[in-house]
């Protein structure tokens, strides 16, 4: 890896400054406004309602435990999807309302979101009909916003759009398509689209309780996790979006509250781009617990997977068992003409799930368990926003400003996210997918990364000769997206941690003693 030299640690040192002065303005104006809605959590869907409602004008703050995105919303599949797999539990609804996001997700962020082609192969006579008919369906539930329409492959087209598919007993496939995007990314495009519409935005702020007044929740006090200072912040009303750890914020509010999300693990891999050499995705329609897998480019490297297992309580920092990944290499190898092993796995991540089970675990299978939203108001006026998937968070943020404006008695005022461009957002015939260019992510930002570049060239210096970015992507997190330690940086502003986990591993120390003094 690049070493740093005295300059480049001054830099990023100078940046991480930067940031604290911005961070400690925010803490100021929680303490001392009074503001319309409280957000707790900032994953996606905390992040949505907070760009909901500041975009209305109502007086916003959100604050997260951690880093923005750090459990669920940055370890997904990186898919913008309508959830082909619901088509056979018959869920049109789930699908149609997941396919009309995907849509406006594809033309509110073109910077972070593409089409993706995905190929179903076949390797028995009815499997081309069978999916093809039901990926029809799935192009007509889209309607107008319809990514592209899906076609039947011959056994050639397949092969020549998946050099490294099973050949033995291969038949053809139907391409289809759907989204994809960089989810952390997409978090720190929101948590900016946020702050342009006068939120106030805190990472690292920890709710401890929620204050109340005459029965009714009225604010949360929080501790800062940087300097241990006890915060009150006052708000008409507070929406718990925490996902996994919502039923711990319910229970603030009324500690008999019947638990309702049930945590499910979902394990992926990071191979290296050769196991799929071209653009374009594999869906793999059955595994062994029933589920889809998918073979993924992104960022130059093959994703696969995903995993999806019950887990008994949820965890800040979930890991992948070695169980887990055995399994994705499995099945995946069961469409690969390269098996991939142990000893291929670059990296490997989890994530889990906040399935809402209303009325607590009944064992249910949660590939079972519906993907769809809630939201609920309690009795003193809290309101959660739960389950949901990155690809409906816009659509469970309007639900859940409108129940919150309803809750605090507030004059309705129109959702206007529909057609808003998030922040950094180019111009369609801009934004060059697929782009193997790290830069894509910061829309029209790329350019000032570019000048900074330019003016610095020290920044310029490859931060490891296996991985995509530069020093500049560091001291542009620390000054410019609320970044405040190193695997913010590469596991959050950059996805290093996610592409090689040995390449960051020799990153991370050096650049933990860059942002000590």
């Amino acid at each position: 890896m690049t070493q740093f030299s005295p300059t480049t640690i001054e830099r990023i040192r100078q940046a991480r400054r930067a940031g604290e002065v911005s961070r400690a303005a925010h803490l100021q104006r929680l303490t001392g406004e009074t503001f319309d809605l409280l957000v707790i959590g900032g994953g996606a869907t905390g992040l949505g309602v907070a760009v909901d409602a500041a975009s209305r004008g109502l007086r916003t703050a959100i604050v997260e435990a951690h880093d923005w995105a750090k459990c669920t919303s940055s370890r997904s599949t990186k898919l913008v999807h309508g959830g082909v797999r619901y088509l056979e539990q018959m869920d049109f609804g789930l699908v149609t309302e997941a396919l009309h996001e995907r849509g406006l997700l594809h033309q509110n962020a073109p910077h972070l979101v593409h089409p993706l082609p995905f190929i179903v192969p076949s390797f028995k006579w009815w499997e081309g009909p069978f999916y093809g008919v039901g990926l029809k369906l799935y192009d007509a539930l889209a309607g107008k916003l319809n990514l592209k329409p899906s076609r039947f492959l011959s056994r050639d087209e397949v092969i020549a759009r998946i050099p490294n598919v099973h050949l033995d007993g291969l038949h053809g496939g139907v391409e289809y398509y759907d989204g994809q995007f960089d989810d952390a990314r997409m978090a720190v495009s929101l948590l900016r689209t946020a702050l342009q519409h006068g939120a106030a935005a805190a990472s690292g702020v920890r709710v401890t309780g929620l204050l109340k007044d005459a029965g009714k929740v009225s604010g949360a006090e929080a501790v800062c996790a940087v300097t241990g200072a006890a915060l009150r912040i006052k708000a008409r009303v507070v929406v718990n979006c925490t996902g996994i750890f919502a039923d711990a914020i319910r229970q603030m509010d009324a500690p008999a509250a019947t638990p309702m999300i049930e945590p499910a693990q979902g394990v992926h891999v990071v191979l290296d781009r050769s196991f799929q050499p071209s653009d374009t995705a594999i869906m793999v329609p059955h595994t062994d617990d029933g589920r889809v897998l998918f073979v993924i480019p992104w960022h130059g490297h093959t994703l696969v997977g995903t995993t999806d297992t019950p887990m008994p309580k949820a965890e800040v920092d979930p890991q992948p068992t070695e169980e887990e990944i055995g399994f994705i290499l499995k099945n995946a190898g069961r469409y690969l003409q390269r098996t991939p092993v142990r000893s291929d796995v670059l990296a490997a991540f989890a994530g889990m799930r906040p399935l809402v089970h209303a009325g607590g675990s009944d064992g249910t299978a949660s590939k079972k368990v519906s993907r769809e939203h809630v939201v609920h108001a309690s009795d003193a006026g809290l309101v959660s926003v739960m389950g949901g998937k990155w690809t409906t968070y816009r659509k469970m943020a309007e639900d859940g400003v409108n129940k919150a404006m309803e809750v605090a008695g507030m004059p309705a005022r129109p959702c206007v996210t529909e057609g808003m461009r998030v922040h950094g957002a180019l111009e369609r015939s801009s934004a060059a997918w697929p782009s193997e260019d790290w830069l894509q992510v910061y829309g029209t930002e790329a350019a000032d990364l570019k000048a900074l570049m330019q003016r610095e060239p020290e920044l310029a210096a490859p931060l490891h000769a296996e991985l995509p970015y530069t020093v500049a992507a560091l001291v542009w997190g620390l000054q410019h997206e609320q970044a405040r330690t190193a695997e913010d940086l590469l596991f959050r502003r950059t996805r290093a941690g996610l592409l090689n986990a040995a390449a960051t591993a020799s990153c991370m120390t050096q650049l933990e003693r860059a942002l000590a003094d």
